[in-house]
């Protein structure tokens, strides 16, 4: 029985050899495992000539006798920024202490200096502490750990943003990942973003457009649960949030993205479509359902000249089309956009509050 045994073991590690030098006769190797990233790149399905206009007939919905509630932020977000300003005085008032926020901005993308001056006026505004860094283009990726290190440990600031995007050449999963959980009110961090994704647990900060996205809805009475939601788009920065935020007020949820067959068959079975894709004027009104509620937070510039800088922000979706189909539509800009401030805001006092309640 043993000599069989010692024979059967043999014959295999004989096979095993064997096949071994075949493999390495052909230069065979095991295919490597496939990257867990593709790249999304969207491609407008109709002609780009329209991509900045939409059917010029469908100018608006008075013709048909439909009338779709256009949703603004701003009114929301003063109220919010109202409540904010307050909470941080009576901080001040109480333990003498006011949050501050940190952001670090790299290189001169004109986008990115815009957004962080609305970030910082907004700071200022309800009585937040602004810190800035600016790098070069060209700094390293040590010059910049350096620059979220000392915010990390630094007691003053509550809150730290690394304007996105990055440079190429530095890597942003690593920059972000390197900002202190507690402080991370962008609410990008891994353990924030898993926290997120699982039942049962909480984020420290919830990502602010996304956040936005549902004040938005709540605030204009909205129903979330149970109704069919579709995201346009899954980036780490609105679509994924997206998604597994509505998916945590109970809606049923459906991601589009730039390899799915047919998207507007998707769209158009939603009750709430989001968009954040990057594309003007991508989402036509054939890929919506009647009555579906819009939320567009695309934010394109557009050349435009009859305007005085020469371009103009518009979003993902043909506003001139969803109008006519679509109950509720965000305005462009104007829409999410100001909640998301307003969001950032938040985070940073309940950061601050938690600094400030474990000392």
């Amino acid at each position: 029985m043993q000599h069989r045994a010692a024979m059967f073991c043999r014959m295999l590690e004989k096979g095993f050899h064997s096949s071994a030098q075949r493999a390495n006769k052909h230069h065979l190797r095991f295919p490597p495992l496939t990257s867990v990233d593709l790249p999304d790149i969207w491609i407008p399905r109709h002609d780009a000539s329209i991509a900045k206009t939409c059917s010029p007939h469908l100018k608006t919905n008075s013709a048909i006798g439909q009338t779709a509630r256009v949703l603004e932020g701003k009114p929301i977000a003063n109220n919010i920024n109202s409540r904010i300003s307050a909470e941080i005085c009576e901080m001040k008032s109480t333990i003498g202490k006011t949050p501050g926020l940190g952001v670090i901005l790299v290189g001169g993308r004109r986008d990115s200096q815009s957004f962080v001056h609305i970030k910082m006026k907004a700071c200022m505004k309800v009585g937040i502490a602004p810190f800035t860094v600016e790098l070069p283009e060209d700094c390293t990726e040590a010059e910049l750990f350096d620059a979220v290190s000392s915010f990390n440990e630094n007691p003053l600031i509550h809150g730290v943003v690394v304007q996105l995007p990055l440079p190429k050449h530095l890597d942003e999963e690593k920059i972000i990942s390197y900002v202190s959980p507690e402080k991370d009110v962008d609410g990008f961090h891994p353990t924030n973003v898993g926290n997120l994704a699982m039942r049962g647990r909480e984020p420290s900060f919830i990502p602010c457009a996304s956040k936005g996205c549902i004040e938005l809805l709540l605030w204009n009475d909205v129903e979330i649960k149970g109704k069919n939601v579709v995201v346009v788009g899954r980036s780490k920065l609105v679509g994924l949030p997206t998604s597994l935020l509505m998916q945590r007020h109970h809606a049923t949820v459906t991601t589009v993205h730039a390899f799915t067959g047919n998207p507007e068959h998707v769209t158009c079975g939603a009750d709430i479509l989001v968009s954040d894709i990057g594309v003007p004027n991508m989402i036509r009104g054939h890929w919506l359902k009647p009555g579906v509620v819009v939320v567009d937070m695309g934010a394109n510039s557009v050349e435009d000249t009859g305007s005085l800088q020469g371009h103009r922000l518009i979003g993902d979706v043909c506003y001139e089309e969803a109008i006519v189909k679509a109950s509720a539509i965000t305005s462009v800009p104007g829409g999410v956009g100001p909640i998301t401030i307003s969001m950032l805001l938040s985070n940073t006092v309940d950061a601050a509050k938690r600094t400030y309640r474990n000392t």
